[in-house]
């Protein structure tokens, strides 16, 4: 059955796509999905992913997550795709890309988040810019293809 919504790859990094672009447009549209069980609220959903996103990396990151050598470029660290699959998973890489788009797309109160948005500003920043800056997030490539 799930087969005939998404399109599954054998490839279980890669995401999961709708098989119809209608079908991610008719579960968000209450008046066409008339099931609440199959409903989706962007909003509601936008707002749990930027919480469960935070919780992630205030839980995963800290600084020198890598282990990198003080002092040293990442371009002289030889072996950096080894050390991010070692110590990056992959619920913390899509957290470290998406969480603030998610934050930015909530259009409703965010109060639950501050809590964890505070944490993260606090004790995990430095962490996140290490991960980002390792991953090419910051110049714009998606943190999920990584690949050796």
């Amino acid at each position: 059955m799930v087969q005939s919504l998404f399109a599954l790859d054998d490839d279980f990094d890669q995401p999961v796509k709708p098989f119809h672009k209608s079908f991610p447009d008719f579960v968000a549209d209450p008046s066409r999905c008339l099931d609440k069980r199959f409903h989706i609220s962007p909003e509601n959903l936008h707002l749990e992913l930027a919480m469960n996103s935070l919780r992630v990396m205030n839980k995963g990151l800290k600084q020198n997550l890598l282990s990198f050598p003080n002092y040293t470029l990442n371009s002289e660290v030889e072996d950096v795709q080894t050390r991010i699959k070692a110590r990056v998973g992959i619920a913390l890489q899509y957290a470290s890309q998406s969480w603030h788009h998610h934050l930015i797309a909530v259009r409703g109160d965010i109060t639950d988040v501050v809590f964890h948005l505070r944490i993260f500003m606090t004790e995990k920043f430095l962490g996140w810019l290490e991960v980002v800056g390792v991953s090419g997030t910051v110049r714009g490539e998606p943190l999920l293809h990584w690949k050796s």
